[in-house]
């Protein structure tokens, strides 16, 4: 008791060397587990997503490539596919198809269009407002209308796929209809419209309205200034002018979601897609991402073992520091000599300091892993969404 009472008594007196340790030997014992759960919680994540999409339609090149810009939005290019591709699966009747057009952003976050069954196959409705339901409308996700401040009846405008577009393709000005709930995945950072309203922001489709004379000539004739237009806007009085140019089955898309109809209709389908001279492929998200966990973790074991290298390096030096403190009280220990107390007595001492500082270092270590894990899924969704 009385080395206890002594130890503690000098820890307290060098509190800040004392607080220093207690820091270090929390980080060196909390990493390790709090990187297993924030890796764990990854794996879970993105495992789920795929898992939750069967089957994915697109260009033949890389199977990655497909998944990850289908499945999370990732700003992955796969050459598109066109409506062909999509009706020949309507056709087969095995399974729904549903389009995905990825190609441009709007503030920073992706621009996604579909159709209002990808809701339903998310399982999915507007926490406020409603599903689009004419051309120019969208949806937000949860963290693009927190982050930017916006809800129904607001709206934003569509980034230009190239500064340099020779062909008077404008930004096409979106109204928000409804907010998504919150959901954890790569929903809550897009956001959603019709795949004609992408289609019109690509230039496919267009609409007619007069413009305001920039300059007249003598014999009457108009001409429009560059700078005239900003964006497109598509309102109720030219909604009707809008049409599209080309054979509807030649238009873009990113990819296409295929929910086949039972186990059955998915082996089928996905055997129509087997030939390699077929410049279309089918895959599958959940053996795609269960291969890129697996070589994750595998990298993941290589980290382990560097901070293992790195915590006995730590721990080395918290216990040279030890070392040279008490070094540094020698004379205090050689006037406790002279009191009376024993070698017994001068090496409680030492171990009262080191169980202290362990068991502080611990209870830290215990503190930083338990609000890591009550918060883990909260955390996985922030990395991901880095």
């Amino acid at each position: 008791m009385n080395a206890l009472y002594l130890a503690f008594a000098h820890l307290r007196w060098s509190w800040a060397r004392s607080l220093l340790l207690v820091a270090v030997g929390a980080v060196i014992l909390a990493v390790p587990l709090i990187s297993q759960t924030l890796l764990r919680g990854s794996e879970a994540a993105l495992t789920a997503r795929a898992e939750a999409t069967p089957l994915v339609l697109g260009s033949r090149g890389s199977r990655l490539d497909l998944a990850m810009s289908a499945v999370y939005f990732s700003p992955d290019r796969p050459d598109p596919v066109t409506m062909a591709a999509l009706e020949a699966v309507w056709d087969t009747r095995l399974g729904l198809p549903i389009p995905l057009h990825t190609a441009f952003e709007t503030g920073g976050a992706r621009i996604v269009g579909t159709s209002i069954d990808y809701f339903e196959f998310r399982g999915v409705a507007p926490a406020r407002g409603r599903i689009f339901g004419v051309l120019g409308e969208a949806v937000l996700g949860a963290r693009v209308a927190e982050r930017q401040g916006l809800g129904p009846g607001d709206t934003v405008i569509s980034s230009p796929e190239n500064l340099f577009d020779l062909d008077g393709v404008y930004p096409l000005e979106l109204r928000v209809t409804g907010v998504l709930p919150p959901t954890g995945t790569p929903d809550d950072d897009v956001v959603f419209t019709d795949v004609k309203t992408a289609w019109v922001i690509a230039g496919i489709g267009h609409g007619h309205e007069d413009a305001i004379p920039a300059a007249e000539a003598e014999d009457g004739n108009v001409t429009a200034d560059a700078a005239l237009v900003e964006y497109t806007t598509i309102t109720e009085a030219n909604i009707d002018s809008f049409h599209f140019h080309g054979a509807p089955e030649s238009y873009p898309l990113t990819a296409v979601i295929v929910v086949p109809d039972d186990a059955r209709a998915g082996t089928i389908l996905r055997g129509r897609y087997l030939d390699p001279g077929n410049p279309v492929q089918i895959v599958v998200p959940a053996e795609i991402v269960a291969g890129l966990v697996e070589r994750i973790f595998r990298i993941a074991t290589l980290l382990d073992a560097v901070t293992l290298v790195i915590g006995i390096a730590a721990l080395a030096a918290m216990g040279l520091a030890l070392f040279l403190s008490w070094r540094m009280r020698a004379p205090e220990m050689a006037t406790a000599w002279r009191l009376g107390a024993g070698r017994g007595m001068i090496a409680a001492l030492a171990l009262a300091e080191i169980a202290i500082l362990l068991g502080a270092a611990i209870c830290l270590a215990a503190i930083l892993v338990i609000a890591v894990q009550s918060h883990g899924d909260a955390l996985v969704a922030w990395l991901l969404a880095l």
